[in-house]
């Protein structure tokens, strides 16, 4: 009877032990999952650190023994670990997502700004501004010369109030020679008492010296202050002239176009429609502008053109093939 009482208890304490080490390991089986879970995370978060394990530079004091309690079994700290992993990796899930929602912020507000910067710069290149100054080269929408300006009455005979002749704007110009403010100096201004046909005389003289910005500044003014005056045809015109020998001819074509526009009866608006064409095909316009510049030029002008612009003309409308 006694042995008998004794097997029992063996096999009690036997079934017991055997019941904690099943569940010893299917703790430890979840311990080892969230550690591996737990690295995974910190390699997502930490790219450098992939591979180690980094630890917290600040975590809160936890306190490992309670007063009244016993010491906890190997079961009871393992399950504590368990916690504590879950609670880690709860907490790096969150970073990572609002990591993510920033990221996400970060690039809406940079597609937004790149819409915005590339719509203005398509407005910028359609409207032909440049953003550089008044001096820069910027790209002019095509001519088109159907109906803009009004046409000239034929024959047309201009009745001029001065009977002095206009300089000769294809006389060679001298060399300039010393320092840039020598050379203005050295150009002398008329003074004739008609102030728009001494500033165009005097841009004029500055353009033949090759002092373009300053010839510039005083033909425009030629021909915004006086646009009635005969001179300002003259002036508006030189204006283009003095652009396309400074290697600037989007600017000379809308100085030529707007003194064609404006003033079509004036005595230089042939010749702005002559050196406009000229100007499109240093920006190498399509031939069909070119070629439209060329006969607008011929059926407007024909009979008040110069022997050497009707050869010019007929040089270049070979040149572009026009029909």
């Amino acid at each position: 009877m006694r042995y008998w009482m004794t097997a029992a208890a063996l096999s009690a304490l036997l079934a017991g032990t055997g019941s904690a080490h099943a569940q010893s390991t299917a703790v430890e089986g979840r311990v080892d999952r969230l550690e591996r879970e737990m690295r995974a995370v910190q390699r997502k978060v930490f790219p450098g650190g992939a591979g180690q394990t980094i630890e917290p530079q600040i975590v809160p004091e936890t306190s490992t023994e309670v007063s009244g309690t016993p010491a906890g079994t190997p079961i009871s700290d393992l399950t504590q670990r368990v916690a504590a992993l879950e609670n880690q990796v709860q907490t790096l899930t969150g970073q990572v997502e609002q990591d993510g929602y920033r990221l996400k912020q970060l690039e809406d507000g940079f597609n937004a700004y790149k819409r915005a910067t590339d719509a203005r710069l398509k407005a910028l290149e359609a409207s032909g501004s440049s953003p550089g100054g008044s001096d820069a080269d910027p790209v002019i929408a095509p001519v088109d010369l159907g109906g803009a300006p009004a046409r000239p009455t034929r024959p047309t005979r201009p009745a001029p109030t001065d009977t002095r002749p206009a300089p000769a704007e294809d006389t060679a110009a001298p060399k300039p020679s010393g320092t840039r403010a020598q050379q203005v100096a050295a150009v002398e201004k008329p003074n004739s008492g008609d102030p728009a046909e001494d500033g165009y005389t005097y841009g004029y003289r500055l353009w033949q010296a090759k002092l373009y910005p300053e010839a510039r500044r005083e033909l425009e003014g030629v021909a915004t202050k006086y646009p009635q005056h005969r001179r300002a045809s003259f002036s508006q015109n030189l204006l283009g002239r003095a652009y396309l020998d400074a290697g600037a001819p989007s600017l000379a074509a809308v100085a030529f176009y707007e003194n064609y526009k404006k003033n079509p009866n004036g005595e230089r608006a042939p010749d702005s429609l002559y050196y406009l064409a000229q100007a499109l095909t240093k920006l190498k316009k399509p031939a069909g502008e070119v070629c439209k510049v060329y006969t607008e030029l011929d059926q407007l002008y024909g009979a008040r053109l110069s022997a050497e612009m009707k050869t010019g003309i007929a040089e270049g409308r070979v040149a572009q093939k026009c029909k």
